[in-house]
């Protein structure tokens, strides 16, 4: 079975509070965008001597550490738990979003591999359960089982659908070759509430949050990292009506109302790529 796990951008992404686990509450908006991994899982022929239970091969984009850590395989293992009669699988992940991003490609593709398995093999689990999940193994990863537009508190898995639809936008993402860790991310961020809720703002005119919508991690993220504050000042010279960094980075995203050349973000490594919303 075939699926296309999508990515996400933050619209508007406020640390509002740090939690006595040492996580922090956060307040932010999800949107789907379609950019796409493809993830394929067949089951495995009960002959094949394999010593895991889902066998993983990453191609496209190379992604460090041990395949058995990857999120598609905790996913399965996860459910393997509570469901012991699940067969053994093969697993081919093409990773088409890019990493380190802050565009959710490891969430997506842990989404999607609870909604693949639940259908493939009947398991018969609600959006609730799976989201139950997915939360369990990342704070994004319960926002793709819906794949909506969402409200998200909590760590990012306490999910209230909204209707917010961009059509008739264009999407302009930039993703430099330069890694951003959540730690560095988070490192010069003081969570404080914001002084208008991030829900409340996209629900204005869309003219109106250049100036109100705002995404905590930035400061931090632009003062470690200038390279990646000054593209989101160029997306504004291009005509953007909102831009903003997605996640704790390194993406940045302008909404336009025509579409525009990125041939301006040439440096080696960079993901770049313009989408019209629909």
């Amino acid at each position: 079975m075939l699926t296309r796990p999508i990515a996400k951008i933050n619209l508007g992404l406020n640390v509002v509070e740090r939690r006595p686990d040492g996580y922090h509450n956060l307040e932010t908006v999800f949107y789907p965008v379609p950019v796409c991994d493809a993830l394929e899982v067949f089951e495995m022929d009960t002959r094949f001597p394999s010593q895991v239970n889902c066998d993983l091969k990453v191609t496209n984009i190379t992604i460090e550490g041990d395949e058995q850590r990857n999120l598609v395989v905790r996913a399965y293992n996860l459910l393997k738990q509570d469901f012991p009669d699940l067969p053994r699988v093969h697993a081919h992940l093409y990773k088409g979003i890019p990493t380190q991003a802050g565009m959710g490609g490891g969430s997506s593709d842990c989404g999607f591999m609870i909604t693949l398995l639940n259908k493939m093999f009947g398991l018969g689990l609600t959006d609730e359960q799976m989201i139950n999940y997915a939360a369990r193994l990342g704070a994004d990863c319960a926002f793709f089982i819906l794949n909506r537009p969402c409200y998200a508190k909590g760590i990012g898995e306490q999910l209230q659908p909204i209707a917010l639809d961009l059509s008739g936008w264009y999407l302009a993402i930039v993703r430099p070759a330069i890694p951003v860790s959540t730690k560095e991310a988070f490192s010069l961020i003081t969570p404080q509430h914001p002084k208008k809720n991030c829900l409340d703002i996209v629900m204005q005119p869309l003219e109106s949050w250049r100036y109100e919508l705002t995404n905590d991690f930035e400061k931090s993220v632009f003062t470690l990292h200038p390279q990646i504050g000054a593209i989101k000042d160029r997306l504004y010279e291009m005509g953007a009506t909102y831009a903003a960094m997605s996640g704790s980075g390194s993406s940045l995203f302008g909404l336009f109302r025509e579409p525009v050349s990125l041939d301006t973000f040439d440096a080696e490594g960079t993901f770049k790529t313009i989408i019209p919303l629909d």
